[in-house]
C-alpha cells in the first residue's frame, strides 16, 4: 500500500528494468486495453532523486501531469508542494492530505470565482501575468501572496508555450509595484520554458531576467524572495533526454552567476520528469493495412489514440518508445493511427517507426514511458470510447487497489 512507499526508500532502477516489469505484469494479468499501469515506486523515486538533486529548492509537483489520487496521496506523504490550476486540482491536494500552505495556484486563466474559491480553502500564493488577474486576486484573495509570471521562450521545448502566458518583464515590474498597493504581498517571478525542454542551458535567460527585474524593485523597496523556475523537465522517450544532473548543473551556475550570495527560495514545477518513466499504456493492434499495393509504408491502427490517452503526439511532438511482442525480427516502416472516426487522430506520420513485419491485429503494442499526460489528458468518451483505465502498483508489484478505475 502507499504507507508501506513512504516508510520505504525505493532502489534506483534504469527505466528499461521499469518497463520490463511493468509488461510483465500486463502480461500476467492481461487487463482489456488500452489500459496504463503505472508504478509508484518509480515515482517514488524520481520525485526523491529531484529533491537530492536540488536540495534548496522547494519542488511543486505540476498535477496535471498525473492527477491521480493514489498519486497525488503518494508525493503528499512524501513532503512535496503541489501546482494547482484550477479548485478541482486544490481540492484533490487537500484531500490527499497537503496543507493549503504547500499548494501555488499557478494558473494565469483564472475566474475571479475560483479565486475565491481556493482562497476560500487556505491557498494563499497566486501567479499573475496582468492587470485584470492581479485585480481579481487582490478582491477575491485580500493579502495574498503573488508572484508574476515573465515571458521566456529559449529554444529546445518539444511543445513551447508561446505568448498564451507571462508578460514583459517591463509589465511584471509595474504589476509587482502595484500588487503592494492593492495589498497583496508581492513574493517573487516565475517562468516557463516549456514543456519537454531537452536544452539543460533554456533556464539562463529566464534567470538573468529575473535576477534584474529583482534588482530594479528591490532599489525602490519592493523586496522580492522567490523565483520560480517553472516545468519543462523531460521525460526519456524515443530519442533520448539530457540527464537530471546536467539540468540540476546548469540551473546552479546560472543561480549563482546571477544571484550569487542573495540567491532566492526558488521553486521547481515538476511533472512528467516525476511520472513519465513510471508508465506503461498497453494499446492492442485493431487493423494493420495499406493504401496501395506498391505503398512501402503499413498503416497500424492501434485501439488507444490522441482522444483516448495519447494526446501529445499532436504535431508529433513527443514520440514515445513503443515495445511489441514481435521486436528483434524483420521491421518495416509505418504510419500510425489511433481507432476514433477522426482524420486528426494520427499518432506519427512524418516521424518514421519502424515495427516488425510480423505485426497483425490483436497483438499488443506497450507505449512506453507512459505516466504523463495520458490519463488526464483522456476524453471522457469521444466516439465512445472511454477514459483510459489506470492501474498503480506498489513495492509488491500489486494493485494498490485491486482494481483499474478511470482517470
Amino acid at each position: 500500500m502507499i504507507d508501506d512507499l513512504l516508510a520505504a526508500d525505493p532502489a534506483a532502477e534504469p527505466i528499461e528494468a521499469v518497463h520490463r516489469r511493468l509488461r510483465g505484469f500486463l502480461d500476467r494479468h492481461r487487463p482489456p486495453t488500452p489500459c496504463l499501469v503505472v508504478d509508484l515506486p518509480t515515482i517514488a523515486h524520481r520525485y526523491r532523486r529531484l529533491r537530492g538533486l536540488f536540495p534548496r529548492a522547494v519542488v511543486h509537483y505540476a498535477v496535471k501531469a498525473n492527477p491521480a489520487p493514489e498519486v497525488v496521496s503518494l508525493l503528499a506523504g512524501l513532503g512535496a508542494s503541489f501546482d494547482v490550476a484550477s479548485p478541482a486540482e486544490a481540492e484533490l491536494c487537500l484531500r490527499a492530505g497537503a496543507a493549503p500552505d504547500r499548494l501555488s495556484y499557478g494558473n494565469t486563466v483564472k475566474k475571479a470565482s475560483d479565486v475565491a474559491r481556493v482562497h476560500g480553502l487556505g491557498v494563499r500564493m497566486f501567479t499573475v501575468d496582468s492587470e485584470p488577474d492581479l485585480v481579481n486576486v487582490s478582491a477575491e484573495a485580500p493579502g495574498a501572496d503573488v508572484l508574476c509570471r515573465v515571458f521566456a521562450e529559449p529554444p529546445g521545448a518539444s511543445t513551447p508555450f508561446g505568448r498564451k502566458f507571462g508578460c514583459e518583464p517591463e509589465l511584471a515590474e509595474s504589476l509587482l509595484r502595484r500588487a503592494g498597493r492593492l495589498g497583496l504581498r508581492p513574493r517573487g517571478v516565475s517562468f516557463h520554458v516549456g514543456t519537454q525542454q531537452l536544452d539543460p542551458r533554456a533556464w539562463e535567460h529566464g534567470i538573468a531576467t529575473a535576477a534584474r527585474l529583482m534588482d530594479r524593485l528591490a532599489d525602490s523597496g519592493v523586496r522580492l524572495t522567490t523565483l520560480d523556475l517553472g516545468g519543462g523537465f523531460p521525460a526519456a522517450y524515443r530519442d533520448g533526454a539530457p540527464p537530471p544532473s546536467e539540468y540540476a548543473a546548469a540551473i546552479e551556475e546560472y543561480l549563482d552567476r546571477y544571484f550569487g550570495a542573495a540567491r532566492p527560495e526558488v521553486v521547481l514545477e515538476p511533472g512528467r520528469a516525476v511520472v513519465a518513466d513510471a508508465g506503461v499504456l498497453r494499446s492492442e493492434v485493431v487493423l494493420v493495412s495499406r493504401k496501395a499495393y506498391e505503398h512501402r509504408h503499413r498503416w497500424v491502427y492501434l485501439d488507444v489514440g490522441r482522444h483516448n490517452g495519447l494526446t501529445e503526439t499532436e504535431d508529433e511532438f513527443i514520440t514515445y518508445a513503443l515495445a511489441t511482442p514481435h521486436d528483434g525480427g524483420p521491421t518495416g516502416p509505418v504510419v500510425l493511427a489511433g481507432p476514433t472516426c477522426d482524420g486528426d487522430d494520427v499518432l506519427y506520420e512524418r516521424n518514421t517507426y519502424h515495427l516488425p513485419l510480423d505485426l497483425h491485429a490483436g497483438d499488443h503494442v506497450d507505449v512506453l514511458a507512459a505516466g504523463a499526460y495520458t490519463a488526464s489528458c483522456a476524453t471522457v468518451g469521444f466516439n465512445g470510447f472511454p477514459p483510459l483505465p489506470t492501474i498503480h502498483l506498489g513495492l509488491d508489484g500489486e494493485p494498490v487497489t485491486g482494481v483499474a478505475h478511470h482517470g
